[in-house]
């Protein structure tokens, strides 16, 4: 292939003539002359060598077409990225992997230089993907962290709802990031997620594309979420600081609405905005966020019975496993708070159902369990016997989720000290290790122990 390419070349050099000028020193595609057949060979070399991914043998040639003709082909950019990439990656000499890394960094330049007027791919779209790659290898260098927060701001500001979901993404993580790294003040991460998510709304009812819709576009929107819900940004006095001054022009906005909704919720904020976002939404779209908010008021109202409705339709409305397994914990809490014990733990193992490793709603049941044994039996022995069953629930908490262990282990050790004696065992003829079965509305089998 490549002395076909040769002797093509040096036929059309004959026949041209001697005079020559590259493609870079006439703003031209291939230059002039010689130099027209010297950027048309190289072309053709390095892409016979880039489809084989064989970029090291690619290379001489890429550099000589990237230097001598930039304005040949677009292609020149996109696979230019991708061989810098290689190099980097494969690339262990910290050296030369930042000679290759500003290399990559010159080719979005380049690009931007010669083909930013692009009327699909323009600087502003070349410039987000160059943020992504400056944070794919620099993710926690600040000064490349602001470089690349500066270059996504703009590409957001200038494409808006065309932004790459990728960008948005990136854009939004790195914003977490440098709020954690104490750069920037929390408002600015709450305005982040507010534009992001604005974006994301509007491409996921009006995107055409395939590749980004439907249930790519509800994951992204998910993740966004759950990232600013975790950012410790989203506190809610900067939630109500921020949301609050706009509710009255939004609320009527539906996905205004949805999305402060979803934000409360997942910081369970009790305030005004609350109220005032859950009942506007209630009213024009019934959701799980609303019911829950709606909820939430009539408890600090101390109107039981009604938050009780709302935590039901809440919990109905509900379609992620994960928030309608919270849902129903905050109903057993409500319940364990008006001392509905049984209707408490029916919430607490729903939720333990829902969530699998998540310990807390275990933990509760043994608090129930616990908070029942002076009414559990007809004795001081009986009366006992419940932390049996309570402290098998504390194992349980810290075994499916570790992260509790410590909680748990101090009500085992509070609760532990009250089992029967060895004594009193001795007296109700009954062995340690045994099976024993709790009554009452416990009603669980448990073993044999002493203090």
């Amino acid at each position: 292939m490549k002395s076909i390419i040769l002797t093509f070349a040096a036929v059309l050099l004959f026949s041209m003539g001697a005079s020559a000028q590259k493609g870079v020193d006439t703003n031209t595609r291939y230059g002039q002359g010689e130099d027209s057949i010297r950027c048309l060979t190289n072309l053709s070399l390095y892409a016979e060598y880039y489809k084989q991914k064989n970029y090291k043998d690619a290379f001489p040639y890429w550099e000589i077409a990237f230097n001598e003709c930039p304005l040949s082909t677009m292609n020149l950019y996109s696979n230019g990225a991708v061989i810098m990439k290689n190099f980097i990656g494969k690339e262990t000499d910290a050296a030369k992997k930042e000679m290759w890394f500003q290399y990559l960094m010159k080719v979005y330049d380049q690009r931007i230089k010669y083909f930013g007027s692009h009327s699909k791919y323009p600087t502003d779209y070349i410039n987000g993907i160059k943020a992504i790659d400056m944070l794919t290898y620099k993710a926690n260098d600040q000064a490349t962290m602001k470089a690349a927060q500066e270059l996504m701001k703009s590409t957001i500001a200038s494409r808006g709802n065309k932004t790459q979901p990728a960008v948005l993404t990136t854009y939004m993580t790195n914003t977490v990031n440098l709020f954690k790294a104490v750069q920037i003040k929390p408002e600015e991460v709450v305005e982040a997620f507010t534009t992001v998510s604005e974006i994301l709304d509007y491409q996921s009812t009006n995107t055409t594309d395939d590749e980004t819709s439907s249930s790519n576009l509800g994951e992204i929107k998910a993740g966004v979420e759950k990232l600013f819900a975790s950012s410790g940004a989203a506190s809610c006095d900067v939630i109500a600081e921020i949301f609050t001054p706009q509710y009255e022009a939004n609320k009527e906005n539906l996905a205004w609405l949805k999305r402060v909704s979803t934000l409360l919720s997942r910081q369970e904020c009790e305030n005004d905005l609350v109220y005032n976002v859950s009942n506007s939404l209630h009213k024009l779209e019934p959701s799980s966020s609303s019911a829950r908010g709606l909820a939430v008021m009539c408890l600090k109202n101390k109107e039981t019975d009604k938050a009780i409705q709302f935590y039901k339709e809440a919990i109905e409305l509900e379609q992620n496993q994960e928030s309608k397994g919270t849902l129903n914990y905050q109903l057993g809490m409500v319940y364990m708070s008006n001392d509905n014990y049984g209707a408490a733990r029916t919430q607490f193992q729903r939720a333990a159902e829902l969530r699998p490793g998540w310990g807390n709603p275990h933990l509760q049941i043994g608090v129930l369990y616990a908070l029942s044994a002076n009414r559990c039996g007809a004795n001081e022995f009986e009366h006992k016997t419940v932390y049996w069953a309570a402290v098998d629930k504390f194992i349980r908490a810290k075994t499916v989720d570790p992260s509790i262990a410590d909680e748990a282990n101090k009500m085992i050790n509070t609760y532990a000290a009250h089992f029967p004696g060895k004594e009193e065992l001795f007296f109700q003829g009954i062995a340690a290790g045994a099976s024993y079965t709790v009554g009452c509305w416990i009603g669980e089998t448990t073993t044999v122990r002493s203090r």
